[in-house]
């Protein structure tokens, strides 16, 4: 048994990334067109998406939670790991955005599955009652990720899944040198994650790392 995690350079990860789902053509084309309209290149990584819909249906998850929606990338992909009952609400700031994504959702198998509801999130996850999720995915602007740290374990119901993109921060995280605004809340809210008594977490390296954790309560 080794007892250190093997190195990954880039053909290593090139094998990971092609072992997973792949990308179909819907998600392809609306990677493309959402270059082409001008929206910023920051959704999810295809194995990313892998994962997020493998995870989701392993937990039989029906009820989730988007912060951040862009393009719909993500929400037709979680949508895609949940039961026929399912759906994902996602909450989107952008009215472009959002507007771009509905068009995209209406074309994929998921458009039954999926909600957007636009404005800003933290006014707009209020609508949410305590502990109806069953799990909440955090990709929204950075600096906020505390704050929807905390609106994401009143929602989640016990043994829920919390999921939050970019921790890695394109691998400078860990870069003492850099306190931007944007370094400094996915710091913040890491930390707070490993304070919190009733999360499991773990980092994935998938994607821009992908943290992963289960709510427990009461605290195992």
């Amino acid at each position: 048994m080794s007892k250190l995690s093997t190195p990954v350079d880039a053909a290593l990860f090139e094998f990971i990334r092609n072992s997973a789902i792949q990308e179909d053509d819907l998600l392809r084309e609306l990677r493309e067109a959402a270059r082409a309209a001008g929206l910023p290149e920051i959704h999810i990584a295809p194995e990313q998406a892998a994962f997020l819909r493998i995870v989701l249906a392993a937990a039989r998850a029906i009820r989730v939670v988007e912060i951040g929606t862009l393009g719909g990338y993500s929400a037709i992909s979680m949508a895609r790991g949940l039961t026929a009952d399912g759906l994902v609400i996602t909450h989107e700031l952008e009215p472009k955005h959002a507007e771009f994504a509905q068009e995209w959702i209406n074309r994929s198998d998921q458009k039954d599955k999926i909600e957007i509801r636009v404005g800003d999130a933290h006014e707009t996850l209020r609508q949410h009652a305590d502990g109806t999720a069953d799990a909440v995915f955090i990709d929204a602007d950075k600096e906020g990720y505390v704050a929807y740290l905390a609106e994401a374990l009143r929602i989640l119901r016990p043994g829920g899944l919390l999921l939050a993109d970019n921790v890695l921060d394109g691998g400078h995280i860990n870069d003492s040198a850099d306190d931007s605004p944007r370094r400094q809340g996915l710091r913040d809210f890491l930390a707070q994650v490993a304070a919190t008594p009733h999360l499991d977490p773990v980092i994935v390296p998938l994607g821009d790392g992908c943290l992963f954790a289960v709510k427990n309560w009461p605290p195992i």
